[in-house]
């Protein structure tokens, strides 16, 4: 009795306090809180160490920087127009190129695919997110150069070499094997979300379309992709991401040729190769300045492509029906 009079005693305090947390939503929603500022305040110490340590830069070249073309830490002179230029063209492209294979595999995997393989074939479109980026440098180097981009770079210098994307002498090592290189490892993370995008639209949609006559190639064209455009974007913006900040991979194809340029049969530079080809070459604190600013403007224009990728998906998802938001 003395304990069932002690537990009754308390279960008006337990009520009491089950109120005021308001049965643990409270606690959740502060948690949550925090990990949301955790993620903000994690960005802003990111902008601010990169700003603090590229300040001799910054004051040295100004907004020249963005804009000059001269990279020689012998003389002193400093400039990442051509490795801007260079990131530009390789994400660019590797999108283009990654883009509609990435949607195919998605769209068979997820309406068209036997059940007995959409499995293990879903497993190891999933595994070439898992493989290490140096990896893929080296095989692109030693097996993908001399297989496919080489010969693929002969042909283009020869048949379209009178436009500038193309002209000039077919090296190995280029911006365009960066970016077919860059293609294949983007690859997984389009398709894979892709794909849970179309698994995630309702069957009634599948349905409707079929039963007014609609062939399956035009549910999934007219129906399904508009359907889920906005979570296909979102798609696209990972796979831009991880583009425009991949280092080792691109760094061992690319050439590494800090030249201005837009050929992509030429060799080039991405921001990311430059920082990881010389920061431990960085013998005085203005190169190391501007390695870090190099950082700072890519950290900046990723930031910013990101932004605008955001609000295109707002704008796109606010034309779907709700049950597509949720």
């Amino acid at each position: 009795m003395g304990v069932q009079n002690l537990i009754g005693r308390r279960r008006p305090l337990f009520r009491r306090f089950g109120r005021l947390t308001g049965h643990g939503d409270r606690p959740f929603n502060l948690l949550l809180l925090i990990a949301g500022l955790a993620v903000l305040g994690l960005v802003f110490a990111i902008a601010l160490e990169l700003w603090g340590n590229s300040a001799l830069s910054r004051a040295a070249f100004g907004w020249s920087f963005l804009w000059t073309t001269t990279w020689d830490p012998v003389a002193r002179e400093f400039g990442t127009l051509a490795f801007i230029v260079g990131t530009l063209q390789t994400s660019l492209l590797a999108l283009l190129v990654a883009l509609p294979i990435s949607l195919g595999i998605a769209i068979f995997l997820a309406e068209l695919a036997p059940s007995w393989l959409r499995t293990p074939l879903g497993f190891l479109v999933e595994l070439l997110a898992a493989v290490p980026s140096v990896v893929y440098g080296l095989w692109g180097l030693y097996v993908f150069i001399p297989a496919v981009v080489r010969p693929l770079s002969r042909f283009l210098a020869k048949y379209l070499g009178d436009i500038p994307l193309f002209t000039g002498p077919a090296f190995g090592p280029s911006r365009l094997a960066a970016s077919l290189v860059l293609a294949i490892m983007i690859l997984p993370t389009i398709s894979a979300v892709s794909r849970d995008v179309f698994k995630a639209i309702p069957r009634s949609q599948r349905e409707a379309s079929l039963a007014l006559g609609a062939t399956q190639w035009e549910t999934i064209w007219r129906v399904l992709i508009p359907y889920g455009l906005s979570g296909i974007l979102g798609a696209v913006i990972l796979g831009l991401g991880r583009a425009l900040g991949e280092t080792m991979a691109v760094t061992m194809v690319i050439g590494n040729s800090l030249k201005l340029g837009i050929s992509y049969v030429q060799p080039g530079a991405t921001m990311a190769s430059v920082i990881v080809n010389e920061f431990t070459e960085a013998t005085y604190p203005l190169y190391l300045h501007a390695l870090v600013e190099i950082g700072l403007v890519l950290f900046a224009m990723t930031l910013v492509l990101n932004t605008i990728a955001r609000a295109l998906v707002w704008s796109v998802a606010r034309r779907v029906p709700r049950e597509a938001r949720a």
